[in-house]
């Protein structure tokens, strides 16, 4: 029996090709850097400024190929701004909901999901140069 190419489509994606295709994405770290940019540009932090500097190196590194170093890098910096972020408490329960609290959120919210597929993509991938 022969596999067709529409099943092959059809096939439904497990979640740890879903984890390695963020991880090895350059999309996921521009991203996050262009919302921790939003958030904390104005008024400007220099803490969580360095994020988003180090997040478009990632990229960098990604779009030359080094998607397994990049993907550790994501991972890393995306579990830092999580912890730095996570020290902040929202002062009243309706400014979470505003503009500058959903964004904070969504940041969050992908530092997590950064974290856990570029984490996974880092450690369980391997090199090139390793295979050979």
């Amino acid at each position: 029996m022969s596999v067709k190419d529409s099943d092959v489509k059809g096939a439904k994606q497990g979640a740890w090709q879903f984890a390695k295709a963020w991880g090895n994405s350059p999309l996921p770290p521009m991203g996050l850097a262009t919302l921790v940019t939003a958030v904390h540009a104005r008024p400007f932090q220099a803490l969580p400024m360095t994020v988003p500097a180090v997040l478009l190196f990632s990229t960098y590194l990604n779009l030359n190929d080094y998607a397994k170093d990049a993907a550790g890098i994501t991972a890393a910096w995306s579990g830092l701004y999580l912890v730095l972020a996570n020290r902040r408490k929202s002062a009243r329960f309706i400014s979470r909901f505003g503009a500058r609290g959903l964004v904070r959120g969504s940041a969050m919210g992908m530092a997590a999901v950064n974290l856990a597929a570029c984490g996974a993509t880092y450690a369980l991938s391997r090199d090139a140069k390793e295979e050979e």
